[in-house]
């Protein structure tokens, strides 16, 4: 009996403190839960408000987005899917209506609710809803009610796409199939039934991926639009391209060679197979691409420039290992010749004037290492092919000249035409000339430009 006694004599204090704890808690939870069956009621009332009538409720639909906002940070929440259904059902509508003013251009999109992403939260809303769901047949309902996103996600992605908001454009694309094979698991219609539309949603979204640096997932989708044959050549380019990145070009290749004969016409292709040869310096397979490539693109003035550089390279090869003169003079002439090709079709086109520059620069710079080797024979007949040589060399300067001065008219930024520039004029003793574009180089080297040309364009 004392021990029960002085137990109840000197332990009230405590539970007492306890009792009001406890009680202080639940009030503060019965306010919470008030808050958070006010901002939902608010959020349905709103938003049946701008459903009866978008045109004269139009502000509404932002009152509903900032109510359902507040709803889903309350715990309640996440005791039971009517927030997160209800958010999704607003936020869908967001982003239908952002696509109907897109394309209708009735309205602006600035006077709807400023919602990043819409569409995105919508589905992910939407999952939660279904987590927090026991039913199958609720499942299957919130399921139903994502397929009305299917439509604006595929819009939504076009828009980012366009805009190069590629990670996107990815995540948009991609949701569309997520739904589909959320709808397909309950014998629900999708937009994506038929096969073409299927494969298309894929390349579309591996476009989108490999254009957000997300090789990952590109490489799925490529995968398996090509176990299909899906008939689009940009994806075997881009196998090719992710499969070279992780091994080598050569490892690679098989899938471009594979591609070439099912799409023996497709440009794409061929300019991949192109790089490809021009990686590995393949010269004879390169030669005969390129004209292949020119057969069929006639007017692109890239492709007479990438073969002018062939054609000199293998000029300066043949020189420098003393090979067979006469071949090499003939590569000179065939480099000359589709740099000269490339300009007749875009006289301002300074990657072609500044090649032939340089093809007879690099002519004079071989011919001096021909005349450096006779600078200490002091016979006459020495003294003789030194002057003989010295004359050539500076013939052959003279010959780049013109080039290179169009060439900085037309763009007086170009660091390698101001390298050549100053060089020439310092070999041909016109120092002052040689200064001024020591000057302009170093304008350029420090990050700055040359407001204007030295020399004017004709």
């Amino acid at each position: 009996m004392c021990g029960y006694f002085w137990f109840n004599i000197h332990k009230p204090y405590p539970m007492k403190r306890l009792l009001f704890i406890v009680c202080a808690t639940v009030a503060v939870t019965t306010l919470q839960s008030q808050d958070y069956k006010s901002e939902l009621s608010n959020a349905r009332k709103a938003f049946t408000a701008f459903q009866l009538d978008n045109a004269a409720n139009k502000a509404k639909l932002g009152d509903a987005v900032a109510a359902i906002a507040k709803a889903v940070t309350f715990e309640e929440a996440n005791l039971t899917p009517d927030a997160w259904l209800k958010s999704g059902e607003i936020h869908a509508e967001v982003a239908t209506q952002i696509v109907t003013t897109r394309q209708l251009g009735i309205g602006k999109v600035e006077d709807l609710p400023q919602v990043a992403t819409p569409e995105l939260t919508a589905l992910e809303h939407y999952r939660k809803a279904m987590d927090l769901q026991v039913k199958p047949g609720d499942k299957k309902k919130t399921i139903k009610a994502m397929g009305i996103l299917q439509n604006p996600l595929s819009n939504l992605g076009v828009f980012a796409y366009d805009e190069q908001k590629y990670d996107i454009a990815f995540k948009d694309f991609s949701s569309v199939l997520v739904i589909h094979d959320l709808l397909k698991s309950v014998g629900e219609p999708s937009s994506l039934d038929a096969e073409a539309d299927y494969l298309n949603q894929k390349y579309i979204s591996g476009l989108a991926a490999i254009n957000a640096g997300n090789d990952a997932e590109a490489e799925k989708y490529f995968n398996e639009l090509a176990a299909k044959n899906y008939d689009k050549p940009a994806i075997y380019e881009s196998l090719y391209n992710l499969k070279a990145r992780q091994s080598s070009p050569e490892e690679a290749y098989p899938i471009l060679e594979k591609a070439r004969k099912q799409f023996p016409e497709d440009l794409s292709l061929l300019f991949a197979e192109i790089n490809h040869y021009l990686k590995l310096q393949r010269m004879d397979e390169l030669i005969a691409r390129l004209e292949k490539a020119i057969q069929m693109e006639p007017n692109n003035v890239s492709l007479y420039s990438v073969m002018g550089n062939v054609y000199d390279n293998l000029h300066q090869k043949e020189t420098k290992e003393g090979g067979d003169l006469v071949k090499a003079e003939g590569f000179f002439g065939k480099s000359l010749e589709y740099f000269n090709k490339a300009i007749e079709l875009d006289a301002k086109n300074v990657e072609a004037l500044y090649s032939i520059g340089a093809l007879y620069y690099n002519r004079a710079a071989l011919t001096s290492q021909k005349m450096n080797a006779l600078s200490e024979d002091y016979s006459k007949e020495g003294l003789k092919k030194f002057n003989d040589l010295k004359a050539e060399v500076f013939r052959q300067f003279d010959e780049s000249l013109p080039y290179f001065k169009k060439a900085e008219a037309l763009n007086p930024n170009d660091v390698n035409t101001l390298i050549a520039l100053k060089e020439i004029f310092a070999k041909k003793d016109q120092l002052d000339l040689s200064m001024e574009f020591k000057k302009r180089l170093e304008t350029v080297q420090g990050g700055g430009k040359n407001e204007k040309s030295y020399f004017p364009q004709n």
